[in-house]
């Protein structure tokens, strides 16, 4: 299931003649939980994903399925209220499309969130979480199919996936913000359904802190293309096995309401960084 060029090509073309002068530095795409940060944005104009060819409606509840143009701390962004999933079985191009557009209109950096539960037994729910390696448990790689140039050689390094530099950028502005932050590994599945309590017991083992079912393909992509990418997770409840009671996307949208003003401070501080390149 490889990445359909033509759909991406379209995408780009479609974007590009509405926003001739787009010339974002940045993009950000928000996650389950996320959709409020865009009150600290200013937005200058806004489309539905379902203007934009291979991109479509968001299959999950509070994603508001939109683009914004927007700036924040003098820092021009593509604003992706929303995302697809793999679990949704639309494959990985409309995951891909943001990435893509993005990186074609000229975006260094891609910012990815994720409602995240968290395995890590010293994390609370409504803790943040800078991503600074993954585990991809994921079936597959959006990279798998003939090699297309666009997305950086065929056997991209991931060594330092999560830009380092972004990642002390981000907890200095969560010092600057007086708010703890939390970094560790993030590992991914297909979903829908949440994990098992064996499940998370092992990937513990394995070394990861969080799980989610995102975040890892566009990390995957923005990294072979050339982009500085960085993630930040909240901890929207604690995994199977970890949490005494059963898990739901209710309390994930819960969690992530009493933590958004803690998120908009960092994002907020830490954005005014990405104008230097």
């Amino acid at each position: 299931m490889s990445l359909d060029a033509k759909t991406l090509n379209q995408a780009h073309r479609s974007v590009a003649d509405i926003w001739p002068e787009a010339r974002p530095a940045a993009a950000l795409v928000c996650g389950s939980g996320w959709n409020d940060l865009g009150q600290i944005f200013n937005l200058r104009e806004t489309m539905s994903y379902d203007q934009i060819p291979g991109l479509g409606s968001t299959g999950v509840e509070g994603h508001a399925g939109q683009l914004s143009w927007a700036e924040l701390g003098g820092v021009e962004t593509f604003l992706f209220q929303g995302r697809r999933h793999f679990y949704e079985g639309v494959g990985w191009t409309p995951i891909a499309i943001p990435v893509h557009l993005a990186k074609s209109l000229g975006a260094s950096s891609l910012f990815l969130t994720n409602a995240a539960g968290g395995i890590n037994e010293s994390y609370a729910a409504g803790d943040l979480m800078i991503v600074s390696d993954h585990l991809n448990f994921m079936p597959g790689n959006p990279l798998i199919g003939s090699h297309d140039a666009s997305w950086g050689p065929r056997f991209p390094d991931q060594s330092n996936l999560y830009d380092a530099s972004l990642r002390a950028s981000l907890r200095e502005a969560a010092d600057t913000c007086g708010h703890s932050i939390q970094e560790g590994v993030y590992v991914a599945l297909s979903g829908p359904t949440f994990e098992t309590p064996a499940e998370i017991k092992a990937f513990r083992t394995l070394g990861a802190d969080a799980v989610g079912m995102s975040t890892i393909p566009e990390a995957i992509l923005a990294n072979a293309a050339g982009m500085r990418v960085a993630a930040l997770s909240c901890i929207s409840n604690l995994a199977a096995g970890v949490s005494p009671d059963p898990l739901s996307h209710e309390e994930v949208a819960e969690t992530a309401a009493v933590a958004m003003p803690r998120m908009q401070a960092i994002i907020e501080a830490f954005w005014p960084t990405l104008a230097k390149g």
